[in-house]
C-alpha cells in the first residue's frame, strides 16, 4: 500500500468590507471600555485620596472642638469661683447670681 499524501486545496476567503468594519468596530469597542476602566480606577484612586484627606482633617477638627470645650469649661469654672453660681448674658455682659439656697 502506498502512502497516500492528501492535498489540502488552499483557498483563500475574503472577509467583506461589512464584516471586516464589524471587526474593527469589535476592536475599537475593547479598547474604548479598557481606556473608561482605567480613567474610573484613576478617579476612584483621587477620590479614595480626598476622602483620606477629608477624613483626617476631620479628626483635627473634632480635637480642636474638644479643646474649645475644655476652654469653656475652664471659664466657667473660673467665673464660678469669683461670681459664683448665676446666669450670664452674654449680649448684655450682665451677670445675676443665683439665688442662695433656702436654709432648711
Amino acid at each position: 500500500m502506498a502512502d497516500e499524501t492528501k492535498v489540502v486545496e488552499s483557498s483563500e476567503m475574503k472577509f467583506t468590507e461589512e464584516e471586516l468594519q464589524s471587526l474593527q468596530d469589535l476592536q475599537n469597542g475593547y479598547q474604548e471600555k479598557q481606556a473608561n476602566l482605567g480613567q474610573l480606577s484613576v478617579q476612584r484612586i483621587l477620590l479614595n485620596q480626598q476622602l483620606e484627606a477629608l477624613e483626617a482633617r476631620q479628626v483635627e477638627l473634632e480635637s480642636e472642638y474638644e479643646g474649645v470645650q475644655q476652654q469653656e469649661r475652664d471659664i466657667v469654672q473660673k467665673l464660678n469661683e469669683k461670681y459664683g453660681p448665676g446666669q450670664l448674658d452674654p449680649q448684655t455682659g450682665v451677670f445675676t447670681p443665683a439665688p442662695a439656697p433656702a436654709p432648711q
